[in-house]
């Protein structure tokens, strides 16, 4: 049986795989789903101001090293794919698999900012306007979203090539809301690229929400 970390993506907690994580243990499997530092309800606002992408990645590494894990499946979803790459960069050799669902996919130097759309750009921007240093979630959805870090998303990622030594990496597109993904050009990079995986499903960004038994499905 595999041993599950789980990401959430921008403004979301552990609860955003609520609906993905019972249907991975009754498989037999191990999971533990993160919410990251400043997204957390009882963060105040300096943990929130400090919290970046190193930090994010670090939550990720303490969790490995608190529990003693090795030959993980770390599984981030949006913006959380950009810290599985940079947490399985420095693991030291204890990630085995990496599924990015519907989520960003790093290289050295690339941020959250620099691989996005222009019209995430702008919320990102419309949404820090009041702190300076927390981006609001967009109108509607979960209310249990938090004001996402602001620094967690310009902040580039430094990766030392050895991201990509992990055996298995998977990139899962969520195709729909193809008017709006940010995602469309990578999967078609990833797909020329014989070392990814790529598979698809057809739901909108929050797959695991939408459709919890095909993303188990794929995990497992």
């Amino acid at each position: 049986m595999a041993t599950f970390v789980l990401v959430p993506g921008g403004w979301h907690g552990a609860w955003s795989f609520e609906r993905v994580v019972p249907l991975l243990e009754r498989a037999g499997h191990t999971v533990h789903a993160l919410t990251l530092t400043g997204l957390r309800p009882d963060d105040d606002e300096a943990t929130v101001a400090a919290a970046n992408l190193d930090t994010h990645a670090d939550d990720v590494l303490r969790l490995l090293d608190e529990a003693r894990l090795t030959g993980v499946t770390l599984v981030g979803h949006s913006y959380g794919g950009m810290v599985i790459a940079v947490a399985a960069d420095r693991a030291r050799g204890r990630v085995a698999r990496l599924v990015h669902l519907d989520a960003y996919v790093p290289r050295d130097g690339d941020s959250c900012w620099s691989s996005t759309s222009e019209e995430y750009r702008q919320a990102f921007l419309s949404g820090a306007a009041g702190t300076g240093y927390s981006v609001l979630p967009p109108a509607g959805g979960d209310p249990r979203r938090r004001p996402h870090p602001l620094a967690s998303l310009v902040q580039t990622a430094r990766l030392t090539g050895v991201v990509d030594e992990v055996p298995q990496r998977e990139f899962v597109y969520c195709s729909g809301w193809e008017d709006r993904t940010p995602f469309a050009d990578l999967r078609s990079r990833l797909r020329a690229d014989p070392r990814w995986r790529v598979s698809e499903v057809p739901t909108g960004h929050n797959a695991m929400r939408e459709d919890p038994e095909a993303v188990a499905a794929l995990l497992a």
